[in-house]
C-alpha cells in the first residue's frame, strides 16, 4: 500500500520528517481533500486500531501489579475523596532538570484520583471566558495542535504505573519535560519545566517502551516525536480543554502477538513523499518491516477523547477516559477532550534481525507498543489553543494559528 504526502505545513520540519496523515477519523486513515491524496482508507486502519472497531480499554497495561491504594485513599469513583491535580510535594527536588534520586522518594497517588474540582472549575470558567482570537487568510481546518519533541532521556521507570519504584519496570524513552523519574508528581511538571518540546508551554511528560535493534542490542532513540492534540469527530460541540496532572495509558505492554505484514498495532515506513507503509521486505520473524527508499521507521498512537470529568486517573490508568463513538461521548464520560496522538519517527530502515521493544524482549513482536502521557501544560495556553484550534476547528502548529 502506498501514499503520496501532501505539503508538510510546517517550513521549519527537516525535508526527511514525513507529514502525517492530515486527516485522523475513529480509528481510521483519511487525508485532506486535493489531488495528493492517495491513501487508501479500508487498508489503513492496520497502523492505528482495527478499523471501525472502538479501542477496548485493557487492564493489562503493564507486566507490573498496579500499587494498591493506600490506607486514606479511596478505591472507587464513588468514594473519592478530594486531592489536588498538582500533590503536595514531600521532598525538595533536585535544583536541576536531572532526573533526582532523592533517599527519601514521593510516592505518587494511585487508584482513582480524584480532580482537584476548584481548579478544574478556574480553568472551564477561564476557557468559556476566552474570546477566539482573529485568524490570519490562508489557515487550514484541521481541529489540532501539536508540540514537537526530541528524545530526553531513558530510564527503567513508570512514574504512572509504578510510582516512588525506580528501576521497577521495562526500559522507557522519555520526551518532553526533562526532570522525568519513578518519583514525578504533578507538581513537579510545573516545577520543573526545562522540556525537549516546542511550545516551551508545554511541561507534559510522554514516554514509550524503548526499541532496540536486535542485531547488536544497542537502543534506536526517536529522531522526531510529534504530539497532536486533535478533535476526531466531525465537530467540537462542547469541546473542553484538558486538566493538568491527567495521566493515560494507550496500547497494552502485555500483549504479546505477532505483526507480521497487515496486522494490527504495526510499525509502518514513512517518507515526505510517496512511500510503501508496509515496507519492500519483512525482518526474518516478519515482525518488522524494511523500508525502501529514504522511509524510515514510524509508529501512529492515539488516545482517547472524553473524560469522566471526575478523575485524574484510574488504577488501570485508562478507566476515567474513554473512545468517543461517531460525533458523542459515553455518558459515564461525558467531557470531550483533546484526543492526544503520538506519532513517533526512528532513524532505521528496518534489517532481516529486526528489532525488539523493552516490553517484549523475547517475542521481538510490535504488539506491546504502548505510550504513557502526564499532561501538564500552561493554562492560559491550552485554554486558547483548544479554544482557538479545536472548538473553531482550525489547524495550528506548535505556535497558534498555522499558515
Amino acid at each position: 500500500m502506498s501514499y503520496a504526502s501532501l505539503p508538510d505545513e510546517d517550513a521549519s520540519q527537516p525535508p526527511s520528517r514525513h507529514r502525517p496523515p492530515s486527516w485522523l477519523a475513529r480509528n481510521r486513515w483519511g487525508m485532506a481533500a486535493g489531488a495528493a491524496v492517495a491513501l487508501v482508507i479500508a487498508a489503513a486502519g492496520v497502523y492505528l486500531g482495527n478499523g471501525d472497531v472502538t479501542p477496548e480499554p485493557s487492564n493489562a497495561a503493564n507486566a507490573l501489579e498496579y500499587p494498591s491504594p493506600s490506607a486514606g485513599q479511596a478505591e472507587s469513583p464513588g468514594v473519592a475523596a478530594s486531592a489536588s491535580a498538582t500533590p503536595a510535594v514531600s521532598a525538595t527536588p533536585p535544583a536541576s532538570a536531572t532526573p533526582s534520586n532523592a533517599a527519601t522518594p514521593k510516592v505518587p497517588v494511585t487508584g482513582w484520583v480524584p480532580v482537584d474540582r476548584a481548579a478544574w472549575k478556574a480553568q472551564s470558567d477561564a476557557y468559556k471566558a476566552l474570546q477566539v482570537d482573529p485568524v490570519p487568510a490562508g489557515v487550514g481546518n484541521l481541529p489540532e495542535f501539536r508540540a514537537d519533541c526530541q528524545y530526553s532521556h531513558r530510564l527503567p521507570d513508570d512514574p504512572i504505573v509504578a510510582p516512588g519504584l525506580p528501576g521497577a519496570s521495562h526500559m522507557h524513552s522519555f520526551v518532553g519535560n526533562k526532570a522525568v523519574d519513578a518519583n514525578t508528581v504533578a507538581g513537579d511538571l510545573t516545577k520543573f519545566t526545562a522540556t525537549s518540546c516546542k511550545p516551551v508551554q508545554d511541561h507534559s511528560a510522554y514516554w514509550v517502551p524503548t526499541l532496540y535493534d536486535n542485531a547488536t542490542g544497542k537502543p534506536v532513540e526517536t529522531t522526531g516525536f510529534r504530539v497532536y492534540y486533535r478533535s476526531l469527530a466531525k465537530n467540537s460541540t462542547g469541546q473542553m480543554p484538558m486538566p493538568n496532572g491527567l495521566r493515560m495509558i494507550s496500547g497494552d505492554a502485555k500483549k504479546k502477538k505477532p505483526t507480521p505484514r497487515g496486522a494490527t498495532g504495526q510499525f509502518y515506513c514513512a517518507f515526505y513523499g510517496p512511500g510503501d507503509l508496509d515496507g519492500i521486505a519483512r525482518s526474518t520473524n516478519g515482525n518488522w518491516p524494511i523500508c525502501g527508499g529514504d522511509a524510515t521507521l514510524h509508529f501512529m498512537m492515539q488516545f482517547p477523547d472524553c473524560w469522566d470529568g471526575k478523575h485524574l486517573d484510574s488504577p488501570n490508568h485508562k478507566d476515567h477516559v474513554a473512545y468517543g463513538s461517531g460525533n458523542a461521548c459515553p455518558t459515564s464520560h461525558p467531557v470531550r477532550i483533546p484526543a492526544i496522538t503520538f506519532d513517533i519517527q526512528y532513524p532505521a530502515k528496518g534489517t532481516p534481525a529486526g528489532y525488539y521493544l523493552s516490553s517484549d524482549k523475547e517475542g521481538k513482536s510490535a504488539s506491546s507498543m504502548h505510550g504513557d502521557a502526564f499532561v501538564m501544560w500552561d493554562l492560559n495556553t491550552m485554554n486558547k489553543r483548544t479554544k482557538n484550534c479545536v472548538l473553531q476547528r482550525r489547524t495550528c502548529d506548535n505556535y497558534g494559528y498555522q499558515k
